[in-house]
């Protein structure tokens, strides 16, 4: 976990209030650029996130319908699905398995290869490790970004700019692996999906509402935060004839949980029109939210607004909620146990027990083996 500042690029601190997601951990030979510092002295990344399957392909006629259906028909059943997709992310997960079972002893414990104190023992210890240079782009270097066609075509490649590592109020500007699963399922029910108007809490870096992006006509991606907000804008922007080629739209804009009312000051950069508030209330069919349920406060908050916004509908709605369960030992339970997943679990049962006379909430689990379409560790957790 690592913090960096301007002034001390080459002399990084070590700070325990520092969250850092792990969905790179797991991509090691993905390329990641730092491309600028943000507003707040943050390193910036640019990552390529490779479909495993053609969004052309898959915004196509021949992907509609008949082999949508016939494709869900075979993966219920017990061929393997997406044939040599499938086949290649299995590999490379096997491939991953194998290389942290060779860090481990005969006990099962890490063994820790720690950095040789002189050159003496690097020849003694036959040590030897790759000096890595991280490349950073500096603004006007536009030509940086035709890497892109190194990594894949633009129709099945999702470029994400992203930090590495923040406090936990800056958790959003990070990708989380429970976004993944719901893009994942977006693509795997894309027909269901098809020409709807979206709303996405909590989108963070906006990958998700991307995806989204390419099947719905219409997704608002809301976060708070000026600066997070801005850095969704350009990845909507980095992406934008991934959505061209799905006839898609995604807008950003703030919502706030913890306010009543949807920001509508004209000065602010990501504020609402009342057309924009009125297409919401009048279209809108799908809620969804990836990875926000960390602190039982925002949770509280989020439910509020979820009611709040269900509440003035005019359609009926379906909400996806994608989480990793955290496990953590706490000396108050002298045991490893996950407050905030309780915590929401919990809300939820409130929420589908809640009496109201206009409304009623139903919640239905769906089991995560649906097809994988972007390379990521798909934990029992999530």
């Amino acid at each position: 976990m690592v913090d960096i500042t301007e002034e001390e690029m080459d002399n990084p601190t070590f700070k325990s209030d520092t969250i850092l997601s792990d969905v790179h951990l797991h991509c090691p030979d993905k390329r990641n650029l730092m491309v600028r510092l943000n507003a707040v002295g943050q390193p910036v990344f640019l990552s390529y996130f490779k479909l495993l399957c053609n969004t052309e392909d898959l915004a196509s006629e021949k992907y509609g319908g008949e082999a949508a259906t016939e494709r869900e028909q075979q993966y219920q059943s017990e061929d393997e699905p997406c044939d040599m997709d499938r086949n290649n992310l299995k590999k490379e997960i096997e491939l991953n398995i194998k290389g942290v079972e060779a860090l481990l002893d005969d006990d099962g414990d890490l063994e820790v290869i720690r950095r040789p104190r002189c050159s003496s023992d690097i020849e003694a210890e036959g040590v030897f490790r790759d000096r890595v240079y991280p490349v950073i782009l500096m603004k006007g270097e536009e030509d940086a970004f035709d890497i892109a066609e190194q990594e894949g075509t633009c129709s099945d490649v999702v470029k994400i700019e992203h930090t590495m590592a923040t406090p936990l109020e800056d958790v959003g500007k990070q990708v989380w692996r429970a976004a993944f699963l719901l893009a994942d399922y977006i693509l795997f029910k894309r027909d269901t999906f098809k020409c709807c108007s979206v709303l996405e809490l909590g989108g963070g870096t906006g990958i998700t509402s991307i995806i989204m992006g390419t099947v719905a006509k219409r997704v608002y991606c809301t976060d708070v935060g000026e600066d997070l907000l801005a850095m969704c804008e350009k990845n909507v922007a980095l992406n934008k004839q991934l959505l061209e080629a799905g006839s898609g739209e995604v807008k950003v804009k703030e919502l706030d949980w913890l306010k009543d009312e949807f920001c509508t000051d004209p000065k602010a950069p990501y504020s609402w029109s009342e057309e924009e508030i009125a297409d919401l209330h009048d279209h809108c069919t799908v809620i969804m939210a990836a990875d926000v349920f960390y602190d039982d406060d925002l949770t509280d908050a989020l439910f509020r607004t979820l009611y709040r916004i269900t509440h003035n509908l005019r359609n009926s709605c379906t909400v996806y909620l994608a989480l990793e369960k955290r496990l953590n030992f706490t000396l108050r339970h002298m045991d490893v146990t996950c407050e905030a997943y309780s915590h929401f679990r919990n809300t939820l049962n409130d929420l589908e027990n809640l009496q109201d006379r206009k409304m009623k909430y139903t919640v239905e689990p769906i089991k995560p083996d649906f097809c994988q379409f972007l390379i990521y560790e798909r934990i029992e957790q999530l």
